[in-house]
């Protein structure tokens, strides 16, 4: 996993937040495959369903067709489980082929009962290291999370820029389970664009009380926004969310981790 930046977080004032924010799908995306050029497959449906992008829109697209693009598949019947494995897969009633395909995305295990809590290479605490068997055509087949989120998300950035001659941003979703909380939500594990964390701290409420610790996290909360739209079965992986207001920076989604030394979970 590569350093995240020393830079400082973004600050904002509390003053910008905007009056209204909408977000709609963009819908009749067709089946993404290895190789297809997503920003192109994602202009043409927003053309038929005329939708036209405006600069400052942002795209939050679902991590399952970036892993699909970029070829993020695998077919567990060509996995051969490791020792290991086959000990977790008893304990957990769970296939040993799919439990080593977690263990090859984890740099560490968390945790074992019940679940499989592990943390991944990219650095996230998740269950089954974000390896899935929803949304993938065939009971044989699990998608894994993109190598590097940030860079697909500004790979794909850019190349809806290109496509569309506007300034959009991306965040690339997928859904998390929480400390303390039960359910999913959706979170930002790649951005592009978008701040990812704007720092307040330093600024009043609106009783003029200083701010010592509020730091959002911008680009969950956009992402979590949008997961709204994004049943399982809806068929809507890209959903854009017009009206936030925000400066166009590279802040990338990897900064959201929690160091582990601050982790009360690691």
């Amino acid at each position: 996993m590569a350093s995240r930046p020393s830079r400082p977080i973004r600050r904002r004032r509390a003053s910008s937040v905007p009056l209204s924010v909408s977000l709609f799908v963009i819908p009749g995306l067709p089946e993404i495959r290895k190789g297809h050029n997503l920003a192109k497959r994602t202009v043409i449906a927003a053309r038929r369903a005329k939708i036209a992008f405006e600069s400052g829109d942002i795209l939050v697209v679902a991590q399952k067709i970036i892993s699909k693009a970029e070829g993020g598949v695998l077919r567990l019947s060509t996995v051969r489980p490791s020792r290991e494995a086959v000990a977790l897969g008893k304990k957990l009633s769970n296939d040993a082929r799919f439990v080593e395909v977690v263990l090859r995305e984890s740099r560490r295990i968390v945790r074992s009962d019940r679940v499989l809590i592990v943390e991944t290479h990219h650095g996230f605490v998740c269950a089954n290291a974000g390896v899935d068997h929803s949304n993938v055509s065939g009971r044989d087949f699990v998608t894994l999370l993109p190598k590097n989120p940030d860079r697909s998300a500004r790979r794909l950035s850019a190349a809806l820029c290109k496509e569309t001659g506007k300034r959009l941003a991306v965040i690339i979703s997928d859904t998390f389970g929480r400390p303390w909380r039960l359910g999913l939500t959706n979170v930002a594990i790649g951005a592009s664009g978008v701040p990812a964390l704007v720092d307040l701290r330093g600024t009043r409420d609106r009783y003029r009380k200083l701010l010592r610790a509020t730091i959002l996290a911008v680009a969950d909360e956009l992402a979590a926004a949008a997961g709204l739209l994004m049943a399982k079965s809806a068929g809507t992986p890209v959903v854009v969310i017009r009206g936030y207001r925000y400066a166009f920076v590279q802040d990338p989604a990897a900064r959201i981790i929690r160091p582990a030394r601050e982790d009360l979970f690691r």
